[in-house]
């Protein structure tokens, strides 16, 4: 039986594939029209690409229990999944601090032409594509699900940023619903088209541990970003560096494992409301009061456009007081 019957079959199986000598198993390979099957990917503007065939990353071949193979969409190629790669992986809840750690780390490995692989989640992952498109680098999200599907819903323009000139890509087939049991599986896939894995934050039982877990089963590099010892969402990150991960401090910590130089840093330059308040801080440090009685602002719209300048790298805060980090580039 061909890997994608194989993929296809496996995706219905549940958590435990059927076994090979299960009559249910025999009716669907029969019933199993693969031609079919191709030419309603090619429709859909989706791809597949085979664990056998010489595009199938040879990192991800490397794994204990390799995929069948990958679906993706997207205008990237499938050699950019065997392109020098890390992973940026995190908290779906984590705090500003983690925010603004993970796309800047995205924007900046990117610039120095890593490939920046996530899962599109909530939180960590989201601001690692963020920062590597703003980088006008390219990254991979991972999904836990079908690949034709934006996961969160929430995050489709996200998706569709990344299908620009990166991939999105999934072991399951159209059609093949989020379940809980599909999210660790699809970690292992991130871990394993990288050779370099980075957690940002994670409480104790994160979902990121175990993309770390499988890293390390691997003998991959594992960085992990050091957090205040009272914070839960840096429980899991500081259990890994007294485990013996190592520490990530900079960009630079991850450069060093490829054996590439730091690029100038980048900012993103701002627009409307970000731009107006980053200007307000140009002469002085500023509460939000300050900043929404010299631009007009809104205390909301303030506030949003603090949040954005702090993520992008542009100003900092610090016992309510805010401070532009650099002039607008």
């Amino acid at each position: 039986m061909s890997e994608l019957a194989e993929a296809v079959l496996a995706a219905g199986g549940g958590p435990c594939r059927v076994g090979r000598r299960d009559p249910a198993r025999a009716g669907l390979v029969r019933a199993f029209d693969e031609q079919r099957f191709r030419e309603r990917l090619a429709a859909a503007g989706l791809r597949w690409v085979a664990r056998s065939d010489a595009r199938f990353p040879r990192l991800l071949q490397e794994i204990h229990d390799p995929p069948w193979g990958l679906f993706a969409r997207g205008g990237g190629s499938f050699e950019l999944l065997s392109a020098p790669a890390v992973a940026i992986v995190g908290s779906r809840s984590c705090s500003p601090y983690g925010m603004h750690v993970a796309r800047r780390l995205g924007r900046e490995l990117a610039a120095a032409g890593l490939v920046v692989v996530s899962g599109l989640a909530r939180g960590a992952d989201a601001e690692a594509h963020r920062g590597a498109l703003e980088a006008d680098g390219a990254t991979v999200a991972v999904l836990g699900c079908g690949v034709e599907r934006d996961y969160p819903a929430a995050h489709a323009l996200l998706a569709a940023r990344i299908c620009e000139r990166g991939l999105v890509v999934s072991e399951y087939p159209p059609g093949v619903e989020p379940a809980p049991w599909r999210f660790p599986a699809r970690n292992r896939i991130i871990a394993g088209l990288c050779a370099v894995t980075v957690i940002v934050e994670a409480r104790e039982r994160s979902g990121a541990l175990i993309t770390a877990d499988f890293a390390l089963e691997e003998n991959r590099d594992v960085l992990a970003v050091p957090g205040e010892i009272t914070s839960a969402l840096s429980a899991g990150t500081n259990a890994l560096l007294r485990q013996g991960a190592g520490p990530l401090l900079g960009p630079e910590d991850v450069l060093a494992l490829f054996g590439l130089e730091p690029q100038d840093r980048l900012f993103p330059v701002p627009t409307g409301r970000a731009a107006v308040v980053l200007r307000a801080l140009r002469d002085r440090p500023k509460v939000v009061d300050e900043v929404v009685r010299g631009t007009g602002l809104s205390a909301a719209d303030a506030a949003a456009a603090l949040a954005e300048l702090e993520l992008a790298g542009l100003a900092a805060g610090e016992d309510g007081r805010y401070r532009a980090v650099a002039p607008p580039t």
